[in-house]
C-alpha cells in the first residue's frame, strides 16, 4: 500500500478523500493499535499526508490490486518480438484511422484534448478536466490523430475515442484476428 500511495502521489495529494481497498485485513486496525513498531510509526506518518480510509476487500474480489501496486522490479518481463518469431506487425488501415478521427467528434475528452494538442496554451489546459490536465504534456497531435506517450517507454499510442463499436472493431482486428502476425 505504501508503494502504491507513493507511486500515485501526484494524483492523490489534494484530490480529496479516497478509499484504499486491500485484502490485508490487519491494515484496517493498524492505525488504532496502541502498540506499533518503529517501521509502522514511519508508515503511519507517511499515510497521514493522505486523506483516505481503508476498506477490506477479499483478494478474489480485488482483481486490479496487483496491477496497481506491483513494484516495477517485479514486473513481468516483456518478450522481444523477434525472439518469439513475430515476422510482421500490422498497422491500422486507412479506413480505421478515418473512423478513429471521425469518432473524436463524439468524445468530449478527445475533443478537449485535440483542442489543447493543436494549440497548447494555459487557457486550453485549464479547460481540461483534472484527470486530463495532469497528463496533458503527454498528448500531441499528428495528421489529425491524437497521440499519447507514457513516461516508462518511448512507445507512442493512438488515443481511441470512447466509442464501443469502434473499440470492439479494433479489438477484433488486432487481437482476435490472426492476420497481423505469424508465429514460428
Amino acid at each position: 500500500m505504501k508503494y502504491a500511495l507513493a507511486k500515485f502521489r501526484v494524483y492523490l495529494l489534494g484530490s480529496g478523500p479516497f478509499v484504499v481497498y486491500t485484502d490485508h485485513a490487519s491494515l484496517r486496525t493498524a492505525v488504532k493499535s496502541p502498540h506499533i513498531s518503529q517501521r509502522m510509526a514511519r508508515w503511519l506518518s507517511f499515510f497521514a499526508e493522505y486523506d483516505f480510509r481503508v476498506e477490506y476487500k477479499p483478494g478474489r474480489l480485488n482483481v486490479v490490486a496487483d496491477a496497481l501496486s506491483r513494484r516495477p522490479d517485479y514486473a513481468v518481463k516483456t518478450a522481444d518480438a523477434n525472439r518469439i518469431g513475430v515476422e510482421s506487425v500490422s498497422a491500422p488501415s486507412s479506413s480505421l484511422i478515418d473512423d478513429v478521427k471521425a469518432a473524436y467528434a463524439s468524445d468530449a475528452d478527445a475533443k478537449k484534448l485535440l483542442s489543447y494538442a493543436s494549440a497548447p496554451s494555459g487557457e486550453a489546459r485549464r479547460k481540461l478536466a483534472p484527470h486530463l490536465r495532469a497528463r496533458a504534456h503527454r498528448y500531441r497531435m499528428h495528421e489529425g490523430l491524437l497521440l499519447y506517450s507514457t513516461v516508462d517507454d518511448d512507445v507512442i499510442r493512438i488515443v481511441v475515442p470512447n466509442e464501443y463499436d469502434l473499440r470492439m472493431r479494433i479489438m477484433y482486428e488486432y487481437h482476435d484476428a490472426l492476420r497481423g502476425a505469424s508465429w514460428s
